[in-house]
């Protein structure tokens, strides 16, 4: 079912990602970690629905998504960029394979971030976030979303790796095989991967190679 919703608030988070905070509909409930499909609710754009995760928590008030803009194509998230405070978007039910099922390592690449955004702010509010830890891929140092909201909320359990630049505080290269040797102790917790598919794929198969169970990765199916 689709609900129309105005935009309250856009804040600018990275040289191409926004903030957008939204009216949340009544009896409106998602579990942290699940999308929706979202459209604009403009004549040429509102039956354009592409997938966004939710990065507020269900409890908020309002609803919330970090959303990444590709100018080089004029889509949906193009469009996205361009809309102000009182705009509004089409909203569809949430959904998602994405949620948390215990202590473990988050892999994220790039926009990838977005439903580990609401498991974390989860857990830390239920004092249960210790122990668990976050792998951030990116191309360059202006590409990381809410790098100080992680490092201070996970310290070192938080790590960002930089494919296409040496930068202090950031690893330099992708998150292969020999990464994870360096940083996971006990393959036998949870897995949780979100970024571009064929990262997810050469990810997943690595872990289950370093002895992860298939069942214990969870990734958007």
């Amino acid at each position: 079912m689709s609900t129309i919703v105005k935009i309250l608030d856009i804040q600018t988070l990275t040289h191409d990602v926004k903030q957008y905070t939204v009216e949340k509909p009544e009896g409106y409930t998602f579990i942290p970690g699940q999308a929706t499909e979202v459209a604009i609710n403009k004549e040429e754009w509102k039956n354009e629905l592409r997938p966004f995760t939710f990065t507020s928590l269900p409890e908020e008030e309002h609803l919330e998504f970090v959303i990444k803009s590709y100018a080089d194509h004029d889509g949906v998230t193009n469009q996205l960029d361009r809309l102000v405070k009182g705009d509004e978007l089409v909203l569809n039910d949430s959904w998602g394979a994405i949620q948390y099922h215990g202590k473990g390592v988050f892999v994220a690449g790039g926009a990838g971030i977005t439903p580990f955004i609401a498991i974390i702010k989860d857990l830390k509010k239920k004092g249960v976030l210790a122990g668990n830890s976050l792998f951030f891929a990116n191309k360059t140092k202006e590409d990381v979303i809410l790098e100080d909201y992680f490092k201070d909320t996970l310290g070192n359990d938080f790590i960002s790796i930089l494919e296409k630049e040496t930068v202090s505080g950031h690893e330099h290269g992708r998150i292969g095989a020999d990464f994870l040797k360096n940083h996971v102790k006990d393959f036998s917790q949870h897995f949780y991967v979100c970024g571009p598919d064929p990262m997810v794929k050469a990810i997943s198969e690595t872990l289950e190679k370093l002895g992860a169970k298939p069942d214990a990765i969870t990734f958007e199916k």
